[in-house]
């Protein structure tokens, strides 16, 4: 997901401020209190230097402070990247940790470590993104397919109903982000047969190479009223690519918030955001660890929920809580 600060940020989530250093390599948290590895839960992200994987961190600290447990955090350095994470797990192991709670890079190169730790019985739960295994506790996440739903219609009714489309997709291996496509693409067929998606590439990681093929799918369809981004990275490229080719007249819909989008809801460029609460993916998937530890079971699937942001909400106060400091 999604490049957004490089400086240091202050982060208010439900009440909270957290100051984090930003660094492009994986980091590390700082474990304080007792170091007792019974004690410990580790937080795997898949990364650590944006706004959005911060406010996971801030919910899963809460959690730990709730239920007795101290917090390492740790993550990889590019979302193409699953090495980092690999190694965050052994680690983990090495250190004898009671749970871990992991946001896969890629569904499918995690699975040899989270069925290692099914193994070694050590409590596992998947946040943010679906893995290809089952070895694990709960996936605590946004229910993306219904995020493409909701991005669907909304784009649908900006539309009216008719016209060409495109679509900016993520990283292959995104497990999130392939649902959000599938629940976008699914209800234009169904709901909208006048809507034609007329082109769909995938802007990598970086808003830079979103930009660029967004840039290039304009040239190729110039006949188009309307575009989707999928995660934030490709939403602030594809919002500077209409900037670029100035093409106020087609209609967007983002996925996750930056300021730049949010700016462009206010402006018109940007007709609306989907947003997520991972404050809430965070502190859920600390719990379900340490009830798993205390003998208590959770639900196998724990939707943390997605809401529409529009010109006309975007100050209503839970919606002001999901944007965060970058409102």
């Amino acid at each position: 997901m999604k490049k957004l600060m490089h400086l240091i940020c202050l982060l208010p989530v439900a009440g909270l401020l957290l100051t984090t250093g930003c660094s492009k390599k994986a980091e590390t948290a700082e474990v304080h209190g007792n170091p007792n590895p019974e004690h410990v839960i580790a937080l795997i992200t898949k990364l650590t230097n944006t706004v959005y994987w911060q406010a996971v961190f801030a919910g899963a600290k809460e959690a730990g402070k709730d239920y007795g447990y101290e917090i390492t955090w740790g993550g990889s350095d590019r979302e193409t990247n699953s090495t980092p994470q690999i190694e965050l797990v052994d680690k983990a192991i090495s250190e004898h940790v009671s749970g871990v709670v992991i946001a896969p890079v890629d569904r499918t190169a995690l699975v040899p470590s989270v069925n290692h730790l099914a193994d070694l019985k050590i409590a596992c739960v998947s946040i943010d993104s679906g893995l290809d295994a089952v070895r694990f506790l709960s996936i605590a996440s946004t229910d993306n397919y219904q995020g493409g739903v909701l991005a669907a219609q909304s784009l649908g009714k900006a539309l009216g109903g008719k016209g060409n489309i495109l679509v900016v997709r993520h990283i292959p291996g995104s497990h999130a982000a392939a649902k959000r496509v599938a629940g976008f693409t699914d209800t234009i067929a169904k709901e909208f047969p006048s809507i034609t998606i007329v082109d769909s590439e995938s802007g990598q990681d970086e808003a830079a190479i979103s930009e660029r093929v967004t840039e290039e799918m304009l040239r190729k369809h110039p006949d188009v009223q309307g575009l989707f981004a999928c995660n934030v990275d490709t939403s602030v490229g594809a919002l500077e690519a209409l900037q670029a080719e100035k093409r106020t007249d087609v209609k967007m819909v983002a996925f996750d918030p930056a300021k730049s989008l949010i700016d462009g809801l206010r402006s018109g460029e940007v007709v609306a955001m989907i947003v997520q609460d991972p404050y809430k993916m965070g502190y859920d998937g600390i719990k379900v660890v340490a009830l798993h530890i205390k003998g208590q079971t959770s639900t196998r699937v724990i939707d943390t929920g997605v809401e529409v942001v529009t010109s006309e909400n975007v100050t209503a106060p839970k919606i002001m809580r999901l944007l965060g400091e970058q409102q």
